[in-house]
């Protein structure tokens, strides 16, 4: 469960303003990055809101993510775990073992959830046999 005391706001802007710094120079996913994100700032807000929400339980995120993934052409199963390595690589640093524990198993479900929600995207809709 989310809690206030678990990390501090200005942990949480760390993590977030460090990990996609690493996103826009890595080779894999800066490019599909740099295609999507026209504005760099607000992503970033946004995703300072997510994980203060995720992890503070601030509750200040509001979005749908699910729909902007699923949009984007061409993804596939290593791009997410790619994802998901950079970001265990960025909590890595972190001094406080709580936030990092508690960052990478939600990472990890967001990686999970985003990848089976793309996959449902892209099949066919099944008809009953019967109508």
């Amino acid at each position: 469960m989310p809690t206030p005391d678990l990390c501090s706001e200005e942990e949480v802007s760390e993590l977030v303003h460090t990990f996609y710094r690493s996103v826009r120079h890595d080779a894999m996913l800066g490019p599909i990055f740099g295609r999507h994100v026209k504005d760099w700032d607000a992503h970033l807000g946004k995703m300072v809101d997510f994980w203060s929400s995720a992890l503070r339980g601030t509750a200040r995120f509001r979005g749908t993510p699910m729909p902007k993934h699923t949009a984007l052409p061409g993804l596939s199963a290593a791009l997410f775990q790619h994802w998901l390595a950079l970001f265990h690589k960025t909590t890595d640093s972190l001094p406080n073992e709580a936030m990092r524990e508690r960052a990478n198993d939600l990472a990890g479900r967001v990686a999970d959830s985003l990848w089976y929600g793309y996959q449902l995207s892209r099949q066919p809709a099944q008809l009953p046999e019967e109508l």
